[in-house]
């Protein structure tokens, strides 16, 4: 296991006690060799994944640090033997021959793309596949290295024990959105006209766009294209000419957003939505930010974020859910965005949704702001968030429904009391059994829920203490054959319900 303060644990699985050959007494320090850390820069926010006895982790680098020179962590991937916590290999995007500890006195390369979320592994072929973050920081990319900018915002498969690279894809160019590829890649089998297997990964992305790719090579399966993007950024900055679009397959809640979408529980709000849609620069997802505030959607929520997607292996349906929460993105120069800064208390901060990006070693900082209306609801049109069913056969969408209620949210953060199923931003990934069904709980309204996979009809669902933002998981018990599932709820992100809570159903028999 791995603790957000850096620490990587071995425990044994049937005391809790530590695994002494492991590291020291069971411990391994994540922040060796990783250079300063101002504030926290790095943690750790997902679980390492195992395969061929290396356990891998990465961790999240904050967005406000500079590259090179910076004062900012490395967003370097290490590997450690599973048995003795000895580091295997580490992936170094600013020393790629080193693989190993840096030298005394020296520390791995700053300001390099992070892997905060969770990589796949596929043992048979010998490769981990990581979904890298964008080169810090936010906004801002005339600091970045050719190293980073060639596998920020990407998929990269490495040899499993080496860690030497296999092959690359890349979601975005130059990121300057925080558009990191937020989620495990899921691995999947499909047969081609021929019948033959081809081993897939399944990508899903911030911006709604799915890839789908042949994890032995990184080549698309289905067409991707480049395509011409917004210019005219922030003087002194660039932006790529064009950037990816996986054509081939759906893209998710990503529709550019117009005056007609904008929307409100009354007419005041919807108008004031309006005329602030029509005040910020909106190009399309690609629009570049500046000292002009511009409108970012889809948002850097996502899209898709952290809890993946789930293949049903059946009916060969991919299941995701998604958020539709778009920004407004503004930036500073360093003296304005100080006495901003300093204006802006965090309990302030945190009521209007204000994220204050320093851009530490830059010339500017950047402030992103939700785009909702004076009553704390987004301004386009619901559903603000969906699953949907994908057939990776046709790559066609099989259905679509809105997800979650507003009975445990509402205006002005006033709880409505009342189901009515709008579509609510999800977090949190969902399960698939071979029953045929698809466990959810990373809604707002506070149920796990039970869908029919084949038709997405809602089958079941049960009331939770409080929100649950985590992916359920389940298990056949080894003793008495029968199938369980598992739900944690601590509490969803934009609540103020809080809990601590373990919660575990058992599917009825036959």
């Amino acid at each position: 296991m791995t603790t957000s303060d850096g620490r990587l644990i071995a425990l044994d699985a049937e005391t809790g006690a530590l695994c002494p050959d492991f590291g020291v007494h069971g411990t391994v320090d994540l922040l060796a060799n990783m250079g300063r850390s101002p504030n926290a820069a790095y943690f750790i926010t997902s679980a390492p994944i195992i395969g061929r006895g290396r356990v891998i982790v990465g961790g999240m680098v904050t967005g406000g640090y500079a590259g090179p020179g910076g004062t900012g962590p490395s967003g370097v991937v290490r590997a450690y033997d599973v048995q003795s916590g000895r580091l295997a290999w580490a992936w170094d995007v600013a020393n790629p021959r080193q693989t190993g500890i840096p030298a005394t006195g020296e520390v791995f390369g700053v300001g390099t793309p992070n892997m905060w979320s969770t990589p796949a592994v596929d043992e048979k072929l010998g490769l981990v596949y990581l979904p890298t973050g964008a080169s810090k920081p936010w906004f801002w990319g005339v600091n970045r290295s050719k190293a980073s900018e060639r596998v920020s915002t990407s998929i990269i498969a490495l040899n499993l024990e080496t860690g030497r690279e296999r092959w690359r894809f890349q979601t975005v160019h130059h990121d300057l959105w925080d558009y990191d590829v937020p989620a495990q890649p899921a691995l999947y089998d499909i047969h081609d006209k021929a019948n033959n297997i081809i081993p897939t990964l399944v990508q899903v992305t911030k911006r709604g766009q799915i890839f789908l790719l042949d994890r032995r090579t990184g080549r698309s399966l289905t067409p991707v294209v480049e395509r011409t993007v917004p210019q005219r950024g922030e003087p002194g900055d660039w932006t790529s000419p064009t950037q990816p679009y996986s054509i081939g397959m759906p893209t998710i809640g990503a529709e550019p957003l117009a005056e007609r979408r904008m929307w409100g529980l009354t007419l005041f709000d919807q108008l004031w939505c309006r005329i602030a849609f029509k005040k910020l620069r909106y190009e399309g997802e690609f629009t570049p930010p500046s000292r002009i505030p511009s409108l970012q959607w889809p948002g850097i929520y996502g899209g898709m974020n952290w809890g993946s997607a789930a293949i049903d292996e059946r009916h060969g349906y991919l299941i995701v859910n998604d958020m539709r929460i778009a920004q407004s993105v503004q930036m500073f120069d360093r003296f304005d965005y100080v006495r901003l800064a300093a204006s802006q208390g965090k309990a302030s901060l945190e009521r209007s949704g204000d994220t204050m990006n320093a851009g530490e070693g830059t010339p500017f900082g950047a402030r992103t702001l939700n785009f909702f209306s004076p009553l704390g609801i987004p301004c386009q049109e619901p559903p603000y968030g969906t699953m949907t069913a994908i057939d990776l056969r046709s790559h066609k969408i099989v259905w679509q429904k809105p997800l979650g209620t507003v009975q445990d949210t509402g205006p002005l953060k006033i709880k409505t009391r009342l189901p009515i199923p709008l579509g609510m931003p999800s977090l949190g990934g969902s399960v698939v059994t071979g029953g045929g069904l698809t466990f959810y709980s990373g809604t707002q309204d506070y149920f796990l829920r039970a869908f029919e996979t084949a038709t997405g009809k809602e089958v079941w669902k049960y009331r939770l203490p409080v929100g649950s933002q985590a992916t359920p998981m389940s298990y056949v018990s080894s003793r008495t054959g029968r199938q369980f599932v598992i739900a944690s709820a601590g509490g969803a992100r934009l609540s103020p319900d809080r809990g601590d809570y373990i919660l575990a159903f058992a599917i009825p028999r036959p």
